[in-house]
């Protein structure tokens, strides 16, 4: 069986083919960085125009790479929740037409949750039950993963995702969007103790996290207690030691949680998918912790971390359960 697979969730426009033995043929990505930079951030209704413009060459090229047609196609699936809603409109509409147009199944998935499948695609076997963490510019969430398609929610941001708190940072230090690798890059060369800033809740049982007040210490770091504004620091050490010391609390909280939630269900394997995880600080970090509890990390490479289409292939197991989307499927822009 041929899937093909559609993601418009946010600023990432992506098709991907792959069969029910989970072999991906063709992942194509049409990224929309440049238009979103100059507002140094996500700006949805440019957003969902660029993927109004984008969708249909992306779909032919995916197509292509993967040496099908169409006619090929046995199955549509599209991730239909959370994102932005007019995003994510667009790729719904357009995966229930062409769903109809084929006169084949459409199933849905779930966006955060297929993060999380990333690292099962990657592995090449079965990874559950797992506890899952998914760092992503929208989520920071920790799940109990009992299995492909059996999610309990532990935990999850109350304020600020990680990936956003990045992104603020990064435009607090001028180091431009996204901010994620900006301050990874920068980080590289700097010191992380050099500041002493907040772990919200590393020393509490409860498995949320908080990453507004790390962010507003980094901005009075920078300009002075109580000024929200003022020009970025020079380049230099101590640009650099703010990015590293910044980047090392927000790794410290996420490696410490999944410590906790592996613990607390007696787990030994940790799932981790979204932007956030291809940072290399945290990937280490995650890759210490697991080899002190004796524990499995399964965590995807680059290319499958940040939005892409071929996580979708999760819906290989609702097609093999028969979960199939209904026709006036919606989108939904907020998880559950």
């Amino acid at each position: 069986m041929i899937f093909l697979a559609i993601e418009t969730s946010c600023d990432e426009t992506a098709v991907a083919v792959f069969t029910d033995e989970l072999r991906i043929l063709s992942s194509v990505i049409a990224s929309q960085v440049e238009l979103h930079s100059r507002f140094g951030g996500v700006v949805p209704e440019v957003a969902a125009r660029a993927h109004l413009q984008r969708l249909l060459p992306t779909m032919d090229a995916a197509l292509r790479q993967a040496n099908l047609t169409l006619a090929d196609i046995g199955c549509v699936a599209v991730l239909n929740t959370p994102g932005l809603v007019g995003a994510l409109l667009v790729g719904v509409s357009a995966a229930k037409m062409l769903a109809l147009a084929l006169d084949v199944s459409l199933v849905c998935a779930n966006h955060i949750e297929a993060h999380v499948f990333a690292a099962r695609l990657a592995a090449g076997r079965d990874i559950f039950p797992c506890v899952g963490l998914v760092v992503s510019g929208g989520h920071t969430s920790l799940f109990h993963c009992r299995a492909a398609l059996d999610f309990e929610l532990l935990g999850a941001t109350i304020d600020d995702a990680a990936g956003e708190a990045f992104d603020k940072v990064a435009s607090i230090l001028g180091l431009g969007f996204p901010g994620g690798p900006a301050v990874d890059r920068e980080a590289q060369t700097g010191n992380p103790k050099a500041h002493v800033f907040p772990r919200s809740f590393i020393h509490q049982e409860r498995l949320d996290f908080s990453f507004s007040g790390l962010k507003t210490a980094v901005l009075y770091a920078v300009h002075g207690q109580g000024i929200a504004q003022g020009p970025p620091p020079e380049s230099g050490p101590r640009r650099a030691d703010l990015a590293a010391s910044f980047q090392e609390a927000v790794v410290d909280v996420l490696v410490a949680k999944s410590r906790q939630a592996m613990r607390r269900l007696g787990l030994k394997r940790l799932a981790v998918g979204g932007g956030v995880a291809a940072n290399r600080r945290l990937r280490h970090g995650l890759e210490e912790m697991t080899r002190e509890e004796g524990a499995e990390l399964f965590i995807p490479p680059l290319e499958l971390c940040t939005d892409n289409a071929a996580m979708a292939a999760v819906a290989v197991e609702k097609w093999r359960a028969q979960q199939w989307a209904p026709a006036d499927l919606d989108a939904l822009p907020n998880y559950r």
